[in-house]
């Protein structure tokens, strides 16, 4: 048996392809590991000649992308592409391990992701968020949100996928891969997007269960709008559906797209995306 939730790696579209691509800025930790990003700040119009506000800032917009993914996907370039044209603050940014930042993928955990998206909020934006977590990236905006409430202005959750590593990971394996995983630390599962197996490791299933929210109220008190296929078939939608239960906030809107499959990066599902944004804001 094979465990269900698969990298969320998106293809680009042909004009991200056919575009020069623009080199990521280097975020700067501890000896020479480094986080990569692009940002885009509020438009300059937006403050007259003194710096003084013109009008309301609209909230700023984080993407936080799924599992052995990066940050030059359909519904990144998409937001991105948005922030552009209406004067946005923006980041799209890969974890550790990922795409262009340092280290290796193996070495990664939902606790280390997270302390990556942490990183982020905090050296990389001002003001209220609008947190977008797609598959993986649902759970760490989550995480981010109780660890900066104050920070957060509102989440969009792209088939969320909240405590895979146990639910969707080690409960569909049979026992002789989590006898391997245990004793080897490691185990290669084939790739639905790549001729390259990718990897799960012991520490980001042991890791992962210090992170689980399903299992009680998840103190979140902000608008939260989560979007779901009911054709997805590396997420269940019915995890969208348990974690609108779990939420405290009154605020929480599960919308099921009948069609939609685990990406949700057709034209359609990106335009939906956006009007949620535009609703939120």
């Amino acid at each position: 048996m094979q465990a269900r939730l698969r990298p969320d790696i998106e293809a680009r579209t042909p004009q991200a392809a056919a575009e020069p691509t623009v080199q990521a800025e280097r975020l700067p930790l501890s000896g020479e590991r480094y986080i990569a990003y692009h940002r885009r700040n509020h438009a300059a119009n937006d403050l007259n000649e003194k710096g003084m506000q013109l009008q309301r800032q609209l909230p700023g917009i984080v993407f936080l992308g799924g599992f052995a993914s990066d940050m030059n996907g359909t519904k990144a370039m998409a937001l991105d592409a948005y922030c552009a044209a209406t004067g946005r603050a923006f980041v799209r940014f890969d974890y550790r391990g990922h795409g262009q930042s340092s280290g290796e993928f193996t070495d990664g955990t939902i606790g280390a992701w997270r302390d990556d998206v942490l990183t982020v909020l905090d050296r990389l934006t001002q003001g209220p968020q609008i947190l977008i977590g797609s598959s993986m990236g649902g759970w760490l905006m989550l995480l981010a949100a109780l660890a900066r409430p104050a920070r957060i202005h509102a989440l969009i959750g792209l088939a969320a996928a909240p405590d895979f590593t146990e639910e969707l990971m080690w409960e569909t394996m049979d026992a002789g891969m989590r006898a391997r995983l245990m004793e080897a630390g490691r185990i290669e599962e084939p790739s639905a997007y790549s001729d390259q197996p990718y990897v799960i490791t012991r520490a980001l299933i042991e890791d992962g269960r210090q992170h689980r929210l399903l299992r009680g109220a998840i103190d979140i008190d902000r608008p939260v709008r989560l979007i779901h296929g009911q054709a997805d078939v590396d997420v269940p939608f019915s995890i969208s559906l348990r974690l609108a239960d779990h939420l405290v906030s009154e605020d929480v809107v599960v919308t099921l797209v009948k069609d939609g499959d685990h990406r949700l990066s057709r034209q359609q599902d990106l335009d939906r995306l956006l009007m949620t944004v535009d609703e939120l804001s």
